[in-house]
C-alpha cells in the first residue's frame, strides 16, 4: 500500500512538474514569437536559443531548488523557481538580441521586443504562482502529515526542535516525544512513520538509527562534528577490508589561485554595480544623524589573523560595541532599514578585493565571539582553517538568531565539501536570501499549547531519570 502512494505521489508530482516546466518554455517562445517568427520554426536562431534556455533553467533549477511541492512551502518554492525562471529568461532574451544582429545586413544590437519580454515575465510569474500554490494544495489534500515520533534528551531540547517540525506542520505531526532512556522507545518508534533525534548521546543515537533503519522508519537527527567530517569521506578497499578514508580537507594551490580571481573580479564588479547604491546609503546615514558613513570593526579571519572588517554604520556612535539583539536601542532608523535588506555589508566587497575576505566562506566573527563561542564549543575555532567570507550556508540558511552551535556545523559544511562549482553555487543561492524574512514564522499558539503538554510528559521522564540514576546500587 505504502509503495502504491509513493508511486501515485511521484506520479503527481512528474506531471505538475511538466506541465509547468512546458507552460515556461512555452510561454517564452510563444509570445517572443510573434516578433520573432524565427522562434518558430527551425532555425539557427531557435536552436541556439532553445538550447541556452534548457541548459541555464536546468542549471539555475540546479542553484535555486526544483518544484518540490509537498516537501517545502510555497513561498519560497515561489522564490526559487521564480528567480531561476527570470535568470534564464533575462540570458536567453540577451542570446536572442544578440542572434538578431547582422552587420552584414547592418543589423545593430537592439534588445528585442521589451514589451513582449516584460509579458513573458509576468505571465511565467502567475504560472508559478498557480501551479506552486494549487500543487502543494492538492499535494496536502490526498496526503495526510505523516506521524513523527520525537526521542530527546530534554524539555528544552524538545520545544527547540518541535518549534522547528511545526514550521512544516502539514508535512509533520508530532504523536510521540520520548526521552532516549525510555523503556518503550521501540514501541512509540513503530507507532509513527518517521523518528526526530535531538540531542541525543552518540552511542544511544547510533543504536536507534540501526533500529529505525531494520524498521523501515524515516530518520532526522541533529548532526555533531564528527558527522560533518564524514561528508567528505571516501569509501576504500584495501587488500580485502572495506575502509572509510577521511582525507584533510585543504584547498589546493589551482583552487586557491581561481578561488582569489574570483574574488578579485566579482569584487570589483559588485562595487561598481552597486557604487549608486553606496551613493544613497551614505547620504541617508549622513542625514539620520550627521555621523561616520562607515563602520570599521576587528574580526578574524585565516589561522586567526585580525582585520578590520568595514560595514555601514548602522549603530549609533559611542554605544557599547556587542552583537546585534531583537529591538536593539542602540540601531539607528536608517540602520534597521539597511540591516533588513543587508546593505550595510555592501563594504565588505573592499576586504574582498584586498584580500582579507572571500566571497564565500564563514562570516568573520567578532574577536569577543570568537573567544566566548570557543570556550564552550572548542570546535568553533576549526572556521578559522578557511577564509572568512560574505556569504556561505550560515548566511542562506541560518538566522540571525541561529545558535553557535548550528552555525559552525552550517560553516564545517561548506569547509569539508568545498568546491568551485559549490562556490558559485552558493554566490547564487544568496538572492534568495533578500526573499526571506529574518524571523520564522509566527508560531500557532493552540499547538503550542499541544507541545507543551508534551514537553511537560518529557520534563518528568527526564527527571525521574535522574532520580534513578542517583539512587544508590
Amino acid at each position: 500500500m505504502k509503495q502504491l502512494a509513493a508511486k501515485l505521489e511521484r506520479t503527481i508530482v512528474f506531471l505538475l512538474k511538466t506541465c509547468l516546466y512546458t507552460m515556461l518554455f512555452v510561454g517564452f517562445f510563444g509570445i517572443m514569437g510573434i516578433e520573432n517568427p524565427q522562434l518558430l520554426r527551425f532555425s539557427r536562431t531557435s536552436g541556439v536559443t532553445m538550447l541556452t534556455f534548457a541548459v541555464v533553467g536546468l542549471g539555475m533549477t540546479a542553484a535555486y531548488g526544483r518544484y518540490d511541492i509537498g516537501k517545502r512551502k510555497s513561498k519560497p518554492i515561489i522564490s526559487s523557481i521564480g528567480l531561476a525562471t527570470l535568470i534564464t529568461d533575462i540570458v536567453t532574451y540577451v542570446e536572442l538580441s544578440i542572434m538578431n544582429t547582422n552587420p552584414t545586413n547592418n543589423t545593430r544590437f537592439q534588445f528585442e521586443s521589451i514589451g513582449l519580454f516584460i509579458v513573458v515575465i509576468i505571465i511565467q510569474m502567475i504560472a508559478v504562482i498557480i501551479f506552486t500554490y494549487g500543487g502543494n494544495w492538492m499535494y496536502f489534500k490526498l496526503y495526510e502529515p505523516e506521524r513523527c515520533c520525537v526521542i530527546t534528551s530534554s524539555k528544552e531540547a524538545f520545544l527547540q526542535i518541535s518549534h522547528a517540525v511545526d514550521v512544516f506542520r502539514k508535512q509533520y505531526r508530532i504523536c510521540e516525544v520520548k526521552d532516549y532512556r525510555s523503556d518503550d522507545l521501540t514501541d512509540a518508534i513503530l507507532r509513527c512513520e518517521t523518528v526526530f533525534l535531538y540531542d541525543v548521546p552518540v552511542k544511544e543515537r547510533t543504536e536507534l538509527i540501526e533500529y529505525c533503519y531494520r524498521n523501515m522508519r524515516s530518520i532526522y537527527f541533529g548532526p555533531e562534528i564528527s558527522d560533518i567530517v564524514e561528508i567528505n569521506s571516501k569509501y576504500v578497499i584495501l587488500d580485502d577490508i572495506s575502509l572509510i578514508n577521511l582525507p584533510v580537507k585543504e584547498l589546493s594551490l589551482e583552487q586557491r589561485f581561481v578561488k582569489r580571481c574570483m574574488d578579485i573580479l566579482s569584487s570589483l564588479a559588485a562595487m561598481i554595480i552597486t557604487s549608486p547604491i553606496w551613493l544613497i546609503c551614505a547620504i541617508a546615514i549622513k542625514m539620520n544623524d550627521g555621523g561616520k558613513v562607515f563602520f570599521k570593526q576587528k574580526r578574524a579571519t585565516k589561522d586567526g589573523k585580525v582585520f578590520e572588517v568595514y560595514k555601514f554604520r548602522t549603530m549609533k556612535e559611542n554605544v557599547t560595541n556587542y552583537s546585534a539583539v531583537e529591538e536593539d536601542d542602540r540601531i539607528t532608523k536608517v540602520g534597521h532599514f539597511l540591516r533588513k535588506y543587508r546593505l550595510d555589508e555592501f563594504p565588505q566587497f573592499l576586504n574582498i578585493f584586498m584580500g582579507d575576505m572571500s566571497l564565500v566562506g564563514p562570516r568573520p566573527e567578532m574577536l569577543e565571539n570568537v573567544y566566548l563561542y570557543t570556550k564552550e564549543y572548542p570546535e568553533f575555532a576549526y572556521r578559522l582553517r578557511v577564509k572568512a567570507g560574505l556569504t556561505g550556508y550560515a548566511q542562506i540558511a541560518g538566522k540571525y538568531n541561529t545558535t553557535p552551535k548550528y552555525k559552525l556545523i552550517l560553516d564545517l559544511m561548506y569547509i569539508e565539501d568545498y568546491s568551485l562549482l559549490k562556490d558559485v553555487k552558493l554566490v547564487l543561492q544568496t538572492l534568495i536570501v533578500f526573499f526571506k524574512p529574518d524571523s520564522t514564522e509566527a508560531f500557532d499558539e493552540s499547538r503550542y499549547e499541544h507541545l507543551e503538554k508534551f514537553a511537560e510528559l518529557l520534563d518528568e521522564s527526564w527527571k525521574q531519570s535522574e532520580e534513578e540514576t542517583d539512587e544508590p546500587s
